[in-house]
């Protein structure tokens, strides 16, 4: 059920375990913090996690992106650490949002609801302009990681079919986005979930 707090922001009493998924720009931290607080729960980012593999390394960023270019090591790590964390949350009954790009078909069957979120190219680019990474090389990097999904798990992660919500961010304000993935959260009636995709465990 929704309420407002004191401050007028609106709580979402949950305890459904959400994966939030998309390509670079499209607003998926955002989302991530208003759901977050809404449902007063922690969340996890794939960056996150990676930055942890960095730190327990002792490699910058940028080392360890390009070292994921020369095994599959650092990309079945990343996984193997998202696909623990979503065993603990999806037996958890309490709720908890975890984000990357796979992070749908990671969680598979044990998420309650996947949200995939995009935007136009160009708005994205926008949106990314002051980030370490150039236009140029979020382009090549979308493209490389589709190729490793598909070599590595025999999946295309341009197919939606597997989630239940798709919101285009640059068509709705970063407000909008939120009170519709909230919309979802509160009408989500487990009894009446029909309409799930089943997922298979990926191979990681």
């Amino acid at each position: 059920m929704a309420t407002e707090d004191d401050d007028g922001g609106r709580r979402i009493d949950s305890n459904l375990f959400v994966t939030v998924s998309g390509p670079p720009g499209c607003g998926a931290t955002t989302l991530c913090e208003g759901l977050s607080a809404a449902m007063d729960c922690g969340y996890v980012s794939g960056g996150e996690i990676f930055r942890d593999i960095a730190e327990d390394r002792d490699m910058s960023l940028s080392q360890l992106v390009a070292k994921t270019g020369e095994s599959q090591d650092i990309d079945r790590e990343l996984d193997r650490r998202l696909r623990r964390i979503s065993e603990k949350w999806g037996a958890a009954n309490k709720a908890f949002v975890l984000e990357s790009r796979l992070a749908g078909w990671i969680a598979g069957n044990r998420a309650d609801l996947r949200i995939w979120l995009d935007a136009p190219e160009e708005v994205r680019v926008d949106r990314t302009a002051g980030r370490e990474e150039m236009e140029a090389e979020m382009r090549v990097r979308e493209v490389i990681e589709a190729q490793r999904y598909e070599s590595y798990y025999d999946i295309d992660v341009s197919d939606r079919s597997i989630y239940d919500l798709a919101i285009n961010t640059g068509r709705w304000t970063e407000s909008s986005t939120l009170a519709i993935a909230l919309a979802a959260i509160d009408e989500y009636d487990p009894v009446r979930d029909e309409g799930a995709i089943p997922t298979p465990d990926l191979e990681i």
